[in-house]
């Protein structure tokens, strides 16, 4: 294949790619957008195989058999409520091909390159590497906290900041090391030194970042592999690959942006970390007040005389795969003509879209779910909340309490409601590890028990 028809092959990939990002930016076009992705993918892999470039076929051919096989058969095992960690150990994946890719181009004898073109390279190999091996360690660590693998609360180390700022200033020491030993036919060292010190930063970035934070961590770490992909196209002198990677980057960096704005903080003070438990602490009654529990038949036949409901999805309805009798209860109220609705909240769940990833795998219909910016004003002219697993993003304290540790984070106002029922197992606290006003209101019922199992006994008071 001629090198202008793998060009104009990278152009039409680089246009799908963009395609792609705008059609997953909604979910009526999400299918599509996945669609525009894979075909340009192919497009890509095609035209770089096809390419003069490319020498040998059967190292190509094995590799893709190998990583066509796991990632057929992770697919077909992964359910929907592990996507999180599915998407944290892929990141991690490429941060370790940048990794990889960044020490065989520097140990490679065929490069020629001399004068500032060599240093240029040199200066892509070091950063590349930096960027993967951060992106790989990072990514591992936050597989495990949302698998439970890793304890989910923040390690916060003494001087954690004079250490990360120490081995930032000791990276460029070590790039100067690297460069000038580099033109004399070293370097070695210095990389390796490095390397070691980007694993260990990501580890411990990661590891000072809290719970509630972790959706702000799956978007920042798509943010890095975008980089680290980025680095390994200068590195590979391959237009395609830098594109689709700037492309990531960026996008994972707006979707952090649009994260942090959610949760009222800065990025800076996610990277700092200490926000957050996966878990938090059981709440006082004692010091809160007394909660008023409610029984699936009541909440059968209280949303039977209602006209309007809301639901708000939250992380605990993922971990009971609630998400089916959900649908039901729903599909039968709108049958009795009852207005339904969903209220998305930015960080719902354990990275972004989570919830409306659920919602849609049980078939629930796009035009009845809603961000929190379209339907935080309807609250008062709801009849029944119910919230389904969610803590934080409905806590009062937020608007009211300004010691709070979510103090300005922009909630589900869902206590304006006439009636709001919160289905959760136990009264412990969300990510954020703070007591919920919300549970002890006059106008909130608790519905206690196992999401889905409530649900579920919840559409046999209605159906019965």
């Amino acid at each position: 294949m001629t090198q202008g028809i793998v060009t104009v092959s990278y152009i039409g990939a680089t246009i799908l790619f963009i395609l792609a990002l705008g059609g997953l930016s909604h979910q009526e076009t999400a299918r599509r957008g996945n669609l525009y992705g894979m075909i340009g993918m192919a497009i890509a892999v095609l035209a770089t195989i096809l390419s003069n470039s490319v020498d040998s076929y059967w190292g190509i051919i094995f590799s893709m058999l190998i990583g066509g096989t796991i990632g057929l058969a992770m697919a077909q095992r992964v359910q929907m409520t592990e996507m999180p960690e599915l998407v944290a150990i892929l990141h991690s994946l490429v941060g370790m091909a940048a990794v990889l890719v960044g020490y065989a181009n520097f140990m490679d004898s065929t490069v020629t390159l001399t004068g500032a073109e060599k240093t240029i390279h040199e200066i892509e190999t070091y950063v590349g590497i930096f960027i993967g091996a951060l992106t790989f360690s990072g990514s591992v660590i936050a597989y495990g906290k949302l698998s439970g693998k890793i304890d989910g609360k923040p390690l916060l180390l003494p001087a954690r900041h004079w250490l990360n700022l120490a081995a930032l200033i000791l990276v460029f020491i070590l790039g100067r090391a690297f460069l000038d030993g580099a033109e004399t036919g070293g370097g070695m060292v210095p990389l390796l030194l490095m390397t070691v010190i980007a694993l260990a930063f990501g580890i411990h970035m990661v590891m000072a970042i809290g719970g509630a934070d972790m959706p702000v961590v799956i978007s920042m770490l798509n943010s890095y592999s975008g980089w680290a992909a980025s680095a390994t196209g200068f590195m590979l002198n391959n237009d395609l690959l830098i594109v689709v990677g700037a492309l990531v980057g960026s996008s994972g960096a707006i979707l952090s942006y649009i994260m942090c704005r959610a949760m009222n903080r800065n990025f800076i003070s996610v990277i700092a970390g200490g926000f957050g438990t996966t878990t938090g602490g059981p709440a006082s009654d004692e010091e809160a007040g007394e909660v008023n529990p409610i029984s699936p038949e009541e909440t059968a036949s209280l949303l039977l005389d209602a006209k309007k409901v809301i639901i708000v999805p939250g992380y605990g309805m993922a971990v009971a795969q609630a998400q089916h009798a959900v649908y039901e209860v729903t599909r039968f109220l709108r049958e009795k003509g009852i207005d339904v609705k969903f209220a998305i909240h930015p960080v719902a769940g354990r990275m972004p879209g989570h919830m409306n990833v659920l919602l849609a795998e049980a078939h629930v219909p796009y035009d009845i779910v809603y961000e929190m910016d379209e339907i935080n004003d309807e609250f008062p002219e709801v009849d029944v909340t119910i919230v389904i697993g969610a803590n934080d993003i409905v806590n009062p304290s937020a608007k009211t309490d300004p010691n709070s540790p979510i103090a300005g984070m922009p909630v589900l106002e869902v206590w304006k409601s006439k009636t709001t029922i919160v289905s959760k197992r136990s009264m412990a606290s969300g990510y954020a590890g703070v007591d919920n006003p919300l549970f002890y209101m006059e106008n909130t019922r608790m519905l206690f028990g196992d999401a889905r199992e409530t649900m579920e006994e919840v559409y046999k008071g209605l159906s019965g």
